[in-house]
């Protein structure tokens, strides 16, 4: 046997139990949501073995029969889920940008430990984080009992159970996820190329615009992508933060498949939801090809 054949055969082995893995338990549920999208729902739940595209008519526009009717409320809940995902991403960068340059100039032991506190979060549970939010923006909680100490207002202020809450959870929640790609950009920077630009004239804001934030755009793109996708579909942060009042696309997805036992229409959100992240990676590809 060849040499070239045995490394053929060598990452073969090597490949074909992760790729096996994957087939099965990530591309196996994504093609049985996709073909229950498809069916229509059983009476007791579940799904009855008859096509039916109106599942995606009750959202697109063109269901209209006696069970499956539209309603453009599911837009609305998906243009929702857009805008709070999208503020999110907003909100992460505009912490994470700045944080990232000024660790990034910190010793390096200094460093390692101011890194460590950013992911630090992720070793508590998620619920228990949440439900210190719940204690820190409730009427009686912290922030409007500092508010009403500092005399800024006479009535507890209606934080929670509104978007502001939603978004503020999620920017925290996800934070790390902006942070991590973006310092892996700022710390290979070179300072050199800033001191030239200074040196030639630049202002801070044409050396930033010029220099710094082409250098930092695969961060930049890289964070917001990671930050939006698990954003969009988030559940857990609106149920807590959000209550009732704010529903995104993930409760409905959830409704769907475990209150209404309505598995095809559940799987029909996810599909689109599922389309629009493609949406969103495509063009994160073809903006990484024109970079380059």
């Amino acid at each position: 046997m060849s040499l070239e054949r045995r490394k053929r055969g060598h990452l073969l082995g090597l490949l074909g139990a992760p790729t096996l893995f994957l087939l099965v338990f990530f591309f196996g549920p994504l093609l049985i949501m996709l073909v229950y999208a498809f069916l229509t729902p059983g009476l007791y739940g579940g799904v009855d073995w008859v096509f039916s595209h109106l599942n995606f008519g009750r959202i697109l526009g063109w269901a209209n029969t006696r069970y499956e009717t539209f309603d453009p409320v599911y837009i609305a809940i998906f243009l929702r889920s857009l805008r709070l995902a999208g503020l999110t991403v907003l909100s992460s960068l505009l912490i994470c940008y700045p944080a990232a340059f000024w660790i990034s100039r910190m010793r390096p032991g200094l460093r390692a430990f101011a890194i460590f506190l950013v992911t630090l979060p992720f070793f508590v549970s998620l619920i228990v984080r949440l439900f210190a939010w719940v204690l820190i923006l409730r009427p009686t909680g912290f922030l409007n009992q500092a508010l009403m100490g500092a005399g800024l207002t006479s009535t507890p202020v209606e934080f929670l159970y509104t978007d502001f809450a939603v978004i503020l959870g999620m920017t925290y929640v996800f934070i790390p996820f902006m942070f991590l790609p973006l310092y892996g950009a700022i710390e290979k920077l070179d300072m050199a190329q800033i001191e030239a630009s200074f040196d030639l004239g630049a202002t801070r804001w044409q050396t930033f615009r010029k220099v710094v934030l082409p250098a930092t755009m695969p961060g930049i793109v890289g964070g917001s992508v990671i930050t939006f996708i698990p954003a969009l579909g988030n559940f857990i942060v609106p149920s807590v933060l959000g209550g009732a009042k704010v529903l995104m696309i993930g409760n409905l997805i959830e409704q769907q498949f475990l209150s209404a036992r309505n598995w095809p229409f559940g799987s029909a959100l996810a599909m689109l939801v599922m389309a629009a992240v493609l949406v969103l990676l495509l063009a994160q590809t073809r903006l990484a090809r024109a970079k380059t």
